[in-house]
């Protein structure tokens, strides 16, 4: 008798969803009650179990006799249907998985039996003698999950149980599968194993893929860190691979981290257009450190104009390019100890660089002052430009010479103009990171030199130019402003008097509506100096020059949105570089256990008292002596280092 064909009652066995239910008491309206198991017992807790009423179209009958209890059926399959390695086996030592295999061999003996489908109830009379309802359960899932058998779902859907032999070939390459997932999961287990002593092989690596994964920020989740009972988080797998030596401590994860490449733009700019451009005659001078390879502003004072040259390479990427989109994205070139991942491709500086050939083309500034120092007028130019390098070091010994003098001039001019109107100076030492081929780190003070505060404020008047220039004419522009600070009445001397002033700051903003930029002292203030390696500063380059063409502008929403979209991709560049910067600091530290240096007291407020470190760059709090005074140097080591957490200990030393 066909299952369909059973009148449920009282006590039968069902499948329902895949699972073992029994009714409950007599159907009424076309449903029946049913119990289940709805949560398997733990070591803690005890089953389970739920009801509700179902269609009869939404069970299967297992049997037509009446069952002594749900819990007898599930614990009789419980205790006898084989288990998940026997399904597959050919030669299991489960009792009931033996019964079946006897079953496929009687029944593939027959051609005619071999070939045909048979009832639930008929295998198993066959492999079991007598069909009992507290073993129909087992029975079904001896039959379900044996590899001897498969099961007619479409007739299942018709409230047909139904199975049917397989081929020998289709056995045989379900057993091979088996073989191999076990030989895996074998595998896996002598791989925790080692996970677990943090001992493991070359060929460990190939599991480890997941937590890599975690640690680089590109997945939330880890197989393995879930199956070692280790917190899934990026700085506990980031520990894990440094423990198993799968990575060692010069491996930097944050640019990955913060969704950054580490590798330039790859499509190059065209070559730049045959246009007309104004020839600036004379000298002017790309002033920067030794080590820049990207100098993209030169300056020049012609006796009449200051002049302050930009790289131009809004000359040939188009807004909303492939070029433009891929820039907007990155926000900004990503510095690192490693090195840069340029914003636009490497090998654009040759063409767009200043000083770098004979002759450099440039959008220029235009800067006429008056007698106070003040912008009276700037006027924007696309131009040829004599460019001629320098270091900083280079232009300081030149700061008493003709071409340079003027220079300095107006830029101590500008500083105390800037200061009358608020400006906060703030100055703090910084350091120099460089990585040898062995990735050895070195950690070096950043020498402030003259020249290096004369281009700052060249650069400054260049983005007050470009804002008036930009309001005047009613160009939709990325205007750069900062609300104006609390500065505190008792501002300490020194070095604690420039953190305390440092946390006054408030956050810049950036729209297109001009305000004043209170931290520099200026009414209104952008960015256009470096468009090889700032977004914003390329959007704005765009604008001037579709200005100055007479061609369309972007307009004040589409600004909107890319000035947002690039300035995301600017704080994450700049927040990778953080995280970069002290990671490859702590790494200094390991790689130099012995170290020890001076550090300054520079606030007592807080839980802690903090601490600078001048030769690291590095800030860090500390308990101190209460006889310590601001601005004090006392001698520290590193005590305790978690490169994993970028974090570190110091304590005083003698």
């Amino acid at each position: 008798m066909a299952t369909n064909d059973i009148t449920p009652g009282t006590n039968t066995i069902v499948l329902y969803k895949s699972s073992a239910a029994i009714i409950t008491d007599k159907g009424e309206n076309g449903k029946y009650p049913i119990r289940y198991q709805s949560t398997p017992a733990t070591a803690s807790k005890p089953a389970a179990y739920s009801q509700q009423s179902v269609r009869t179209k939404d069970f299967t009958v297992l049997s037509g006799s009446t069952a002594s209890s749900l819990e007898k059926v599930l614990d009789w399959a419980a205790q006898n249907a084989p288990s998940e390695e026997e399904m597959y086996s050919k030669n299991s030592g489960n009792a009931l998985a033996a019964q079946v295999k006897e079953c496929y061999e009687l029944l593939c003996s027959d051609e005619e039996t071999a070939n045909a489908s048979h009832s639930f109830e008929d295998l198993v009379s066959l492999f079991r003698g007598e069909v009992k309802a507290d073993e129909c359960w087992g029975n079904y899932l001896a039959l379900k999950n044996t590899v001897y058998f498969k099961q007619d779902l479409k007739a299942q859907l018709d409230g047909k149980l139904v199975f049917s032999p397989r081929p020998q070939a289709e056995i045989d390459e379900l057993v091979k599968k088996a073989d191999a997932k076990g030989q895996e999961a074998q595998k896996r287990e002598e791989f925790l194993a080692r996970l677990k002593e943090r001992k493991l092989l070359p060929e460990d690596s190939i599991f480890m893929t997941d937590v890599e994964n975690l640690a680089y920020g590109q997945t939330d989740k880890s197989r393995t860190m879930h199956d070692a009972h280790l917190k899934e988080t990026p700085e506990n797998a980031h520990k894990l691979l440094l423990e198993t030596g799968i990575w060692d401590i010069t491996r930097n994860p944050y640019p990955i981290r913060w969704g950054l490449s580490m590798k330039s733009a790859t499509e190059g700019l065209a070559s730049p257009p045959d246009e007309e451009r104004f020839a600036v005659e004379g000298i002017s001078y790309a002033i920067d450190n030794e080590y820049s390879t990207d100098p993209d502003d030169a300056v020049a004072w012609d006796g009449t104009y200051l002049w302050v040259h930009i790289a131009d390479p809004a000359s040939t990427v188009a807004p909303d390019s492939s070029i433009d989109k891929s820039a907007r994205a990155r926000g900004a070139t990503l510095y690192l100890p490693e090195g840069a991942a340029r914003m636009l491709a490497e090998d654009c500086l040759e063409d767009y660089a200043l000083g770098l050939t004979e002759k450099s083309r440039a959008l220029s500034f235009r800067i006429t002052l008056d007698a106070d120092g003040n912008i009276a007028d700037c006027a924007v130019l696309k131009t040829m430009v004599n460019v001629k390098r320098l270091t900083y070091a280079q232009a300081d010994t030149m700061k008493d010479s003709p071409e340079l003098k003027p220079l300095f001039d107006i830029a101590r001019k500008n500083i105390a103009r800037r200061v009358k109107s608020g400006a906060v100076m703030i100055d703090i030492p910084q350091v120099h990171i460089t990585l040898d081929e062995n990735k050895k780190v070195s950690i070096e003070p950043d020498e402030r030199a003259e020249s290096s505060d004369m281009i700052r404020e060249m650069m400054l008047l260049a983005g007050e130019g470009a804002a008036r220039f930009a309001f005047q004419n009613r160009i939709p522009f990325p205007f750069i402003s900062q609300d104006a600070p609390t500065l505190p009445q008792d501002l300490p001397e020194g070095l604690a008097g420039q953190f305390r002033l440092r946390r006054c700051m408030h956050r810049r903003s950036v729209g297109i509506s001009p305000a004043m930029h209170c931290g520099l002292g200026l009414a209104m203030y952008t960015q256009v100096t470096s468009p090889l390696r700032r977004y914003s500063d390329l959007i704005a380059h765009q604008q001037l020059r579709a200005f100055l063409d007479g061609r369309q502008l972007i307009n004040k929403d589409d600004m909107l949105m890319r000035i947002s979209e690039g300035d995301a991709g600017f704080q994450a560049a700049h927040k990778a570089e953080r995280k970069a910067d002290m990671h490859w600091t702590l790494v200094y530290l390991l790689q130099n256990p012995g170290w020890t240096g001076e550090a300054i007291l520079v606030d007592r407020g807080g839980k802690q008292p903090q601490l600078f470190i001048p030769s690291l760059g590095l800030e860090t709090y500390m308990g101190v002596d209460d006889s310590v005074a601001l601005n004090e140097k006392i001698r520290v080591k590193a005590d305790k280092i978690n490169l994993s957490e970028l974090s570190v200990e110091f304590t005083q030393t003698e």
